[in-house]
C-alpha cells in the first residue's frame, strides 16, 4: 500500500489530463507528419493519370500540416518534458495505469497499421500496379509508426526515464523543421500565397467569360461588342473584374468572321503549369492551349477561336 505521503503527493486528474494530451498531441503530430510527407510525394512524384494538376491541391494539405506541426509538435514535446520531470519527483506516476493503457493503446494502434500497410504494398505488389509514389507513400506510414512503435515498447519496459526521450525529442524536432521549412519551398509564403489566389481567381473569371461569349455567339449567332453586352439580369451574370485591383478584364475581337477574341488580365506571378488549369476546363474551343491558362506575370491576352462546327448556333440545332 502506497503511505500517506504518496498519497498526498499523487494527483490523478493531472496525471489523466498530462497523459491523455501527450497521446493525442503525438497522433496528430504523426499524422500532420505523413500528410506532409504525403504532398512532398505527390508534389515530385505526381500522378501520371491525373492530367489536370492544382497548386491548390498541394498547398491546402501542406498548410494544415504545417499549422499543426508548429502548434501541436511543441506541445507534445513540452508536456513529455513535463512529464519526464515529474517521473523523477514521483515515481509512481510513472507506473500508473492511466500511463501504461494509453502507451498499450499506442502499440496496438501503430501495430495495426504496420500490418494495414505491409497488407496493402504486397497486395498492390501482387496487383502488378507498384509505383514510385506508392512505395514512397507506404514506407512514410511504415517509418512513422516504426519509430512510434520503437520508441514507447522500450519506453514501457523500463521503470525509470532514460536520456534516450531527450535524443528522441532533438531527433524528431530537427526533421519536424527540415520538412516543414521545406514547405515553404512548396507552397511560398503567405504573400505569394495570396498572390497565387489573386491569379487563380483571375484565371476562374476568364474562364467564365468566356463560357459566355460562347453562350452569346450560339444564341445570337454574333460575337459580343463589348463585355457588358454578356450581362444578364435573369441568369444572373455580370461581368467580373479584377479581384485586386477591381479593374475590367479586356475583351477584344480580333476577327469577328473567324470567331476568334482575346481576354486579356494583368497576373501577379508567373504560373508554374499546375494552378493555370481550370477545375472544370471549357472544352468547347479547339486545341489543347485552351485547354489551360499558362501565364507569365504582368499582361497576358488568351487568343481563342470559337470552332462552328462543335458549337453552332442553337437555332440551327433545334429542329
Amino acid at each position: 500500500m502506497e503511505d500517506n505521503s504518496q498519497i498526498i503527493k499523487r494527483n490523478i486528474p493531472r496525471d489523466v489530463f498530462l497523459h491523455l494530451l501527450t497521446i493525442v498531441t503525438l497522433y496528430w503530430s504523426a499524422i500532420s507528419f505523413i500528410t506532409l510527407l504525403w504532398q512532398y510525394i505527390n508534389y515530385f512524384f505526381p500522378d501520371a493519370l491525373n492530367r489536370y494538376v492544382y497548386s491548390a491541391g498541394f498547398s491546402g494539405p501542406i498548410r494544415f500540416a504545417v499549422s499543426s506541426l508548429i502548434i501541436v509538435f511543441p506541445v507534445f514535446i513540452l508536456v513529455s518534458r513535463y512529464l519526464n520531470k515529474v517521473y523523477e519527483r514521483e515515481a509512481q506516476v510513472r507506473e500508473s495505469k492511466i500511463r501504461k493503457w494509453l502507451i498499450y493503446l499506442t502499440l496496438f494502434i501503430t501495430s495495426l497499421v504496420i500490418i494495414g500497410d505491409l497488407i496493402s504494398t504486397i497486395n498492390i505488389f501482387l496487383g502488378g500496379e507498384i509505383t514510385v509514389r506508392f512505395v514512397l507513400k507506404a514506407l512514410s506510414v511504415l517509418l512513422v509508426a516504426g519509430v512510434v512503435f520503437g520508441y514507447y515498447l522500450d519506453d514501457v519496459r523500463r521503470e525509470t526515464t532514460t536520456k534516450l526521450a531527450k535524443y528522441f525529442a532533438w531527433a524528431t524536432g530537427a526533421i519536424v523543421l527540415i520538412t516543414v521549412v521545406g514547405a515553404f519551398f512548396i507552397i511560398g509564403s503567405p504573400t505569394t500565397a495570396r498572390l497565387m489566389q489573386f491569379d487563380q481567381q483571375r484565371v476562374n473569371d476568364l474562364s467564365n467569360i468566356q463560357y459566355q461569349i460562347v453562350n452569346y455567339w450560339q444564341a445570337k449567332e454574333k460575337m459580343p461588342a463589348t463585355l457588358d453586352d454578356l450581362t444578364d439580369p435573369i441568369s444572373g451574370f455580370f461581368t467580373p473584374t479584377d479581384p485586386e485591383t477591381k479593374a475590367n478584364y479586356e475583351y477584344i475581337v480580333v476577327d469577328a468572321e473567324k470567331l476568334s477574341f482575346q481576354l486579356c488580365a494583368t497576373f501577379s506571378k508567373e504560373s508554374d503549369g499546375k494552378e493555370a488549369s481550370v477545375k472544370n476546363p471549357t472544352m468547347y474551343l479547339y486545341g489543347e492551349q485552351n485547354q489551360v491558362w499558362n501565364h507569365s506575370s504582368g499582361r497576358v491576352c488568351f487568343e481563342r477561336t470559337i470552332d462552328k462546327q462543335l458549337y453552332p448556333p442553337i437555332n440551327k440545332t433545334v429542329k
